[in-house]
Formats: C-alpha cells, sequence, structure tokens
C-alpha cells in the first residue's frame, strides 16, 4: 500500500485541539447537535485502495464519500447511502434517496406513494472516474462474486428485471419478474416469473436461472406460488417451495430441488413418512445448503389450524386464560403468540443417501450447526422442562442432544445444564460454561465422553465484578484452533489455551494481561475465517484497566509470548475493519475531544492515513475535557468515575454539576460521547459546552441494598469534588433513565444535596414492580429482583423490609428536591405506573414534580421529534433550578389537554 503521508497519532490529537483554541468559540445549541454528522458505515474495497465512508446527522440527509488508499477524497454524494464495492474493486455502487426536506414537503401536500421521487443508483467507475445514474430504482443486487448487477426500476407495476455488467458492455432484460437473486460465489442468477392468462385466474409461476453470455434455463413453471429460493454457495444447485393452487385452496408446499441447472425435482411433501403425522412443510423458515451442498435444511410444522367460518366474530368470546400452572406465564404466550404460530422444526435432506430426517421436534425444538451443516453432528436443545423456573431466575437451563445428520439418530449429552451449549468449528466438540461450579466443559461428539477443562483453583473464568445476586458469568471464548485440536478461552484479561480432552494444563498465551491489568481480547480480522491458526499473526485489541487506554496489540499463538504492542495510548480503539484481499485495514482513535475519524493503515499500524475529517465540526464550539477521579465509597471500597469539565475551566471558579450514571462507566473516560439528542440521557457535550460539570461515577452494589449501595458510591464521590472548590454545591442536579432512575429517585429520599433530579422510566415500589409484567417481552418482572440487577435477592414475603427499605415511594415525604420524571405510557420495560406513582405521591404531597409521557412511545423515546423535545425541556428544567433562569410556561403552567396540539410551552 502507498501512503500520501505519515499521521502520528498524538501529533494528530494535539494539533486537533491546538487548532480549536486558536478560534473563538461558542456554546452548541441544540440546531447544532441535531445536524452533527456520525460516521453510520464504512465499507472497504477488496484490494484495500478504496474506503466508502456515509455520514449522517440526527435529521437530514445522509451523504457518502470516496477516498482512495493516499487519504484523497475522490467523490462525494449528497442524499446518499449504502455504499458497496463490486468483486473486483473497480467499481463502486451508491444509492440517491430522495432529500428529507422534499420528502416531507410532499407528505405535507398529501402526495400520494406512487407519486413520490424514486431513489436513483449511481455506478461509480473507479479507475475512469466515470459516473453513471440509473433513475427510479426499486430494488438492486450485487454479485458477490462477479461485476454484475440485476435491478428493477419503476413502480410494482413494472416487472422487468435488468441484468447488466456495471461496465455497461452487456445487459439483458427479463420480463414479468417477481423476485430475483445471485448464488454467494458464483455469477449465477436466479428469477422468478409471473404470467397472468386472461382465462385463467391462477397465474403461470416459472423458475429461471441466467448466467451472463450463456442465457437462462428454465427449472419449474406451474400454476401455484413460488418461495424461498436458495442457491448452494457455487450457484450449482437451488431449492425451492412450491405449493399448488385450485380454486385458492391451499394444499402444502413442496420441497424442490435443480442439480446443475436441469429442471427441478420433488425431494420432500407432506406424504414423506420422516416427518410426524399431520405435519407439513412451512414456509416459514428458509432453505440452508451445508457449505459442502451435501445437505438441506428445511422447515416442517404442524399443519396449520384453521379458523372456523361459521361462526360470526361477535359470537365468539375473546377472553385471555391465564393458568397458574403453565409453564410459560400467559402475558409471554401472547406476545410470542405470532412467532409462535410460525414456529418451525428443521428437518434435513442428504444427497448422497436421498433420505429425509426429521431433526427437531416438538419436544426438542432447537438445533445449532457446526462447520455450516459440514460437521456430522449437531446440538438439539430444549428448555421446555425448566421454562417454569425461568421466569424466576432469569436463566434457563436446557436438556442437550447430539444428532447425527447422516441417520437422524439423536441421544442425550446432558441434561439440566444451566449453560449455553456451543459447537466447536468442525463439529468435534460441544463446550459450555457451567456457572454453578464456574467451570468450562468439552463434549466428544463422536466418542460421548465429557471432559472438564477448568476449576476455580486453576482458572479464574467468571466475571470477578458480579455483583448481582446470581452467578457470575464467564468471559467467553475466543475460537478454535484449527481441526479443533484446543480452544482459546478468556479470563479476565488475558487468552488461555486448553486441550478439549484435558490432557494437558492450559497455558496462558498472553503472560502479562493480569500482571499488566491489560484485558487482550482477538480481534476477527477475516469474518469468513472459522477457525484460529496457530502459525498465523493475530490482532489483539488491549484495554488498560488503570489508564482506561486502548491498544492494538501483535500475538501468535504457537507459544506462550507476550504480545507486541503496535499502538497503545491514552485513546479509545475498537475493532479494526481489514480488507478481504489486502492487509489494509480501517479503524477510528477517540477521545472525549478527539472525533472518531477513520484512519487507514497496514496491520502493523506504524503509519496511517486520516480519511475523514469529522473533527472539523468541531471548531468554533466551547469542547469540554474528561478526567478520571477516584475515591473510596462510604462502605470502604475504592471507586472510579470521570468528571467532564467545560472548555477552559477555570479551577477557581464554581460550575453548577450534572450527575449522571447507571452502574459502571469509567472505562468509557476516552469515548467520544457523540453529541445527540439522546433518548434517555444528557448529552454531555451539549452541558459540558454550556457551562456545566458533568461527573458519572461508578457504583458497587451489595446484594439486597441497591439504593444504599447508591448512596454509599455516589455521595462520597461528589463531595470529593466539592472538595476541589471548582463544584458549585447548591447548583447540582442527577439524572438517570431506568435502573439510573431509580437510583436517582432513591437519593432524593436520601439527601437534600440535590437542587433538582430527572428520573426516566424509574421504578419506585419494588412491592408492585415485582408483580409487573414486562410488556416489551411479555416476562414477569420476579427473575429481576431475585437474581437480576435490581439485586434485592429473594421474593418479597422472604424479604419484605428490603423491598420496603429500597422503594422510594415509602419514604417520598422526606423528598426536598424538584422532581422531572419522564415515563412513557408503551414502556415494555417498566411498567409506566411506576412513574404515576411516583407522579401522584409528590403531587399528593405538594412536591414539585412534572410527568413528560411521550404517547405511544416505549421506554424511551424513539421518534426524533420526541428526544429533541426531551432533550429541551430537561435542559431548560436544570438551567432553570441550577443556574436561576426563567421558569418555562410548560413548568410554570403547564400545558392543559385542550391546549396540547397548539401550545408546547418552551
Amino acid at each position: 500500500m502507498k501512503y500520501f503521508k505519515t499521521v502520528l497519532l498524538g501529533l494528530c490529537l494535539g494539533t486537533a485541539l491546538f487548532s480549536q483554541a486558536q478560534v473563538p468559540t461558542k456554546p452548541l445549541a441544540w440546531e447544532d447537535v441535531i445536524g452533527w454528522k456520525r460516521i453510520t458505515a464504512q465499507t472497504i474495497s477488496d484490494n484495500g485502495k478504496w474506503v466508502a465512508c456515509q455520514m449522517e446527522p440526527w435529521r437530514g440527509d445522509a451523504s457518502v464519500t470516496l477516498y482512495n488508499d493516499l487519504g484523497a477524497e475522490k467523490a462525494s454524494f449528497a442524499s446518499a447511502e449504502g455504499a458497496s464495492f463490486s468483486a473486483s474493486s473497480n467499481f463502486m455502487l451508491v444509492t440517491l434517496k430522495p432529500s428529507v426536506a422534499v420528502v416531507d414537503s410532499l407528505k405535507l401536500k398529501k402526495t400520494k406513494e406512487d407519486k413520490m421521487p424514486m431513489n436513483k443508483l449511481v455506478i461509480y467507475h473507479l479507475v475512469s472516474d466515470k459516473k453513471e445514474v440509473i433513475d427510479s430504482v426499486r430494488t438492486f443486487k450485487l454479485s458477490e462474486s462477479a461485476d454484475w448487477i440485476a435491478y428493477q426500476r419503476g413502480s410494482k407495476a413494472d416487472s422487468a428485471l435488468y441484468v447488466r455488467s456495471l461496465d455497461g458492455t452487456k445487459m439483458d432484460s427479463l420480463p414479468a419478474v417477481t423476485d430475483f437473486g445471485f448464488a454467494k460465489k458464483s455469477n449465477v442468477l436466479y428469477f422468478v416469473k409471473s404470467e397472468s392468462d386472461k382465462n385463467d385466474k391462477e397465474a403461470l409461476v416459472s423458475l429461471h436461472t441466467f448466467v451472463p453470455e450463456k442465457g437462462k434455463s428454465l427449472l419449474f413453471e406451474g400454476k401455484g406460488v413460488l418461495k424461498k429460493m436458495a442457491f448452494d454457495e457455487n450457484g450449482s444447485k437451488l431449492a425451492f417451495l412450491y405449493c399448488a393452487h385450485k380454486d385458492s385452496t391451499f394444499k402444502g408446499y413442496s420441497l424442490y430441488v435443480s442439480e446443475k441447472m436441469e429442471k427441478a425435482r420433488l425431494i420432500a411433501d407432506k406424504k414423506n413418512n420422516a416427518f410426524p403425522a399431520g405435519w407439513v412443510l412451512s414456509e416459514n423458515e428458509s432453505l440452508q445448503f451445508s457449505r459442502n451442498s451435501s445437505r438441506l435444511f428445511f422447515g416442517t410444522s404442524p399443519e396449520p389450524k384453521q379458523k372456523d367460518t361459521t361462526v360470526l366474530a361477535e359470537n365468539r368470546p375473546n377472553v385471555h386464560i391465564w393458568n397458574w400452572d403453565e409453564d410459560t406465564q400467559y402475558t409471554q404466550q401472547d406476545y410470542d403468540r405470532a412467532k409462535d404460530l410460525k414456529k418451525t422444526y428443521t428437518a434435513v435432506y442428504n444427497f448422497a443417501s436421498k433420505q429425509v430426517f426429521q431433526l427437531a421436534t416438538a419436544d426438542i425444538p432447537d438445533l445449532k450447526l457446526a462447520d455450516e451443516g459440514n460437521a456430522s453432528w449437531a446440538l438439539l436443545y430444549s428448555t421446555k422442562a425448566y421454562d417454569k423456573e425461568r421466569m424466576w431466575t432469569g436463566d434457563s437451563r436446557v436438556d442437550m442432544y447430539r444428532v447425527n445428520l447422516d441417520t437422524g439418530v439423536r441421544d442425550v449429552i446432558k441434561s439440566g445444564v444451566n449453560a449455553s451449549m456451543q459447537l466447536s468449528p468442525k463439529g468435534s466438540f460441544a463446550y459450555w460454561y457451567n456457572a454453578p461450579d464456574s467451570s468450562w466443559y468439552t463434549y466428544d461428539m463422536a466418542a460421548r465422553k465429557e471432559y472438564r477443562l477448568s476449576t476455580p483453583e486453576n482458572f479464574t473464568a467468571w466475571d470477578e465484578d458480579n455483583d448481582v445476586p446470581d452467578y457470575p458469568a464467564a468471559h467467553g471464548v475466543a475460537g478454535w484452533t484449527t481441526d479443533d485440536k484446543q480452544v482459546l478461552i478468556y479470563d479476565r484479561y488475558d487468552i488461555w489455551q486448553f486441550d478439549p480432552r484435558a490432557t494437558k494444563e492450559p497455558v496462558n498465551l498472553t503472560v502479562n494481561g493480569r500482571k499488566e491489568m491489560i484485558t487482550y481480547r482477538l480481534v476477527k480480522l477475516d469474518k469468513e475465517e472459522r477457525d484460529i491458526s496457530l502459525n498465523k499473526r493475530q490482532i489483539l485489541i488491549g484495554f488498560n484497566e488503570k489508564s482506561k487506554g486502548y491498544g492494538y496489540y501483535r500475538a501468535q499463538f504457537s507459544k506462550a509470548a507476550v504480545p507486541s504492542m503496535l499502538m497503545a495510548g491514552n485513546y479509545m480503539l475498537k475493532s479494526p475493519l481489514k480488507a478481504k484481499k489486502s492487509d489494509a485495514v480501517l479503524y477510528t482513535v477517540e477521545t472525549f475531544q478527539q472525533y472518531p475519524d477513520l484512519h487507514l493503515s497496514d496491520l502493523d499500524f506504524a503509519k496511517s492515513v486520516k480519511l475523514t475529517n469529522g473533527v472539523a465540526q468541531q471548531d468554533g464550539f466551547n469542547w469540554g475535557t474528561a478526567e478520571l477521579v477516584h475515591w473510596i465509597s462510604l462502605d470502604g471500597r475504592p471507586l472510579e468515575g470521570v468528571v467532564y469539565k467545560p472548555a477552559d475551566f477555570d479551577p477557581a471558579k464554581k460550575y453548577p454539576m450534572i450527575v449522571n450514571f447507571y452502574e459502571r462507566n469509567a472505562e468509557t473516560l476516552y469515548g467520544y460521547r457523540m453529541p445527540e439528542p439522546h433518548r434517555s440521557t444528557i448529552d454531555y457535550h451539549y452541558y459540558t459546552s454550556n457551562g456545566y460539570l458533568v461527573f458519572n461515577p461508578d457504583v458497587r452494589y451489595k446484594d439486597g441494598y441497591p439504593g444504599e449501595s447508591c448512596y454509599n458510591s455516589i455521595m462520597p464521590g461528589i463531595s470529593a469534588l466539592i472538595a476541589q472548590g471548582y463544584v458549585d454545591e447548591k447548583a447540582i442536579g442527577a439524572q438517570g433513565h431506568s435502573w439510573g432512575g431509580y437510583q436517582v429517585a432513591y437519593l432524593a429520599t436520601r439527601t437534600n444535596l440535590f437542587a433538582a433530579i430527572e428520573s426516566g422510566a424509574p421504578v419506585v415500589n419494588m412491592f408492585s414492580a415485582y408483580g409487573g409484567i414486562r410488556w416489551g417481552t411479555g416476562l414477569n418482572r420476579s427473575f429481576q429482583y431475585e437474581h437480576g440487577q435490581s439485586r434485592i435477592g429473594g421474593t418479597p414475603w422472604q424479604k419484605p423490609l428490603n423491598y420496603m427499605e429500597n422503594s422510594p415511594l415509602f419514604t417520598m415525604d422526606k423528598v426536598q428536591t424538584p422532581i422531572l420524571i419522564m415515563h412513557n405510557d408503551n414502556d415494555g420495560h417498566v411498567p409506566w405506573y411506576q412513574g404515576i406513582e411516583y407522579f401522584v405521591a409528590l403531587k399528593r404531597l405538594q412536591k414539585p414534580a412534572w410527568l413528560l409521557n411521550y404517547t405511544g412511545e416505549v421506554h424511551w423515546p424513539m421518534r426524533m421529534a420526541n428526544r429533541i423535545d426531551f432533550q429541551k425541556r430537561m435542559f431548560q428544567f436544570f438551567d432553570h433550578y441550577l443556574r436561576n433562569q426563567p421558569m418555562p410556561d410548560w413548568m410554570k403552567e403547564g400545558v392543559p389537554a385542550v391546549e396540547r396540539d397548539f401550545e408546547l410551552g418552551y
């Protein structure tokens, strides 16, 4: 790779900050935040010579910019998205969309959908710098293996399919096409035609393949419906479902396959004796070939029940019946109803034996494949025997089985295991972490033998920071080496090599992670790579627990050795994106002050080219800083947090401060925190730009006392900052959402330090919340208190005092702080009646309180207009109480129901 210039990261960061300091600055306004452009997509050509970056404001049009490997901007496209490169790296495709302003204007004019402007498709010739635009493109698909594209234009009534080479020298047009797609690793296209005869109600459907420059082949035709077309990787086989219709009566689907573009043959239908009685092939599961094309996986299900059409709807009772002894709570059944009505069970067809086997069943419904279906064995598992206890534990024990894909024979591996079992890449082993004994296990699929790889004495597999009343989770698996010879497992810091048959002691491959407090994690550069080669150099990302900085490291796992540092410092890194056929990688570097711009480098990271210039958006604005702070909790535990200071911070001045937290976030010290109209939290850049301090402290919890744990953690951290002399102790606010919303609500009952508190989606009554429903899943909330985040560690009848002591509702009379509540009536996580209980209690006590309900919204506002509104009102609320700004009308007088469509009250 050639480089136009070398960018030293430290110099890059320093230069950017210096340039900002030389110009007069102003505070961010909400209009600036709304228009802030963030990188929403990036892609690199297979040869590593081209990069496309998509940037997008929070409200407005995205744009795409093309860069070469010298860092030069070669082209840019306004109102554009979805850039992709061709297989040869000679072309780039970009979709041009109608601008948001134009679309909004037409919607206001009640323009019909079919009169709205359509997308355009740009084919950009990278070598010749030529740009070609195709108008009114409805849909398109790009071949992954050759420089060909297929697309349709105009409305759905215009069903012609155009297939052409990207250089425009070859093109074919295929009429009446309803579906199409390319094979993954060949330039074969399938397409479905539907042609109606005026004298026949049934359309004639036909399935064809098309090979550019060779022509098309008819594989199948009939009067009915074709669905779920699927190629194998090389396009030599094509499978599909077909349902014949006669007088609009559903006759069930049949499974067909075409080999070598010959006429399709039937391989399974509902008459197949491999299926349980009354079962049919399902249209609700995709067809999937094994990677070597020796097997075809498909879905079956009980024949769908038909509604009784002899009874009028108004004559049927409309009742939901909850049964105390059901394995699954009725609300969860109701939430899952649409999904369960389409539930499928995997079966397989073996091409060599021409046999069909039903793999999954109603009792053992779930399947995991290994080696993309190539392996001889697969995992079957079922939670059915444990679904009832899952309502209280939150975990789900499972019964695990192995099934032979060549015979369909299954047998038990292990029952009642509290783990999620996985398969090694080649399928030789199943493996799992058993939480109750904090140990890793494997199971030899062929030999039917279980091995215990680790014990708490020889390997610290678990999360050492776990502070919920449940078994700690493991840190996970990095992967398996070639041919399933070793498994690489993470502890908190290092990567360990284990023999899957436990014949050797584990080896710490990265050596120094725990000693240096660096957490090493493997970066998967090749997304298609299935295993880890011991002889190939690997890239690790490292997180330094002490400094909170990140680094890239090189390692080779043929022996234990300290990883070689490639780059590391006081900044945040994320996993890089590698080109498919070269060592070029895209990566970002960020701090609170440094925008995460894209850099292009090789795998040594010794020199890089900076591509984007998102940091330029900061020019002219006040920009804050981030600083790590330490203190001791009231119960004697060392804690960390981050204080964010305004631009031009003067320690001799006193500043208002917002305390915002959730659990632990000190590790994000160097995160940029993109300016955003957030749905649930304050925007750190907006507040620091406008003269506020922001404090984000960590919290450590004790089972049974989450509220007091919060108090013990937060209050001495605030006191430590006040002692520095720059915090206005009469102008401190607190803000949190969900679990954070609960905690700030609790703090309001324990201290009068805060001048104002915003509490989003809070629980204030743990008794009623325990018996509530998480409507976003249908699950009851009990497990959350017994074993999860709410950290009580028991039921209300086992620990009534803990529920009462941790519920702000029961000490609401002690609140002296003005409270702003945001809780939406369609919240699927926390029942919004909690927000109502909170508001009504404060209103009854005549305490200053406001409740924002963004009607129809979920746990947080999703619509951008609502997110912007929430941010504006929250800032006005804090500005009034912390900086003595005038109280806005919505706080002073409210917005009556009859006025809400006309007045905002800002």
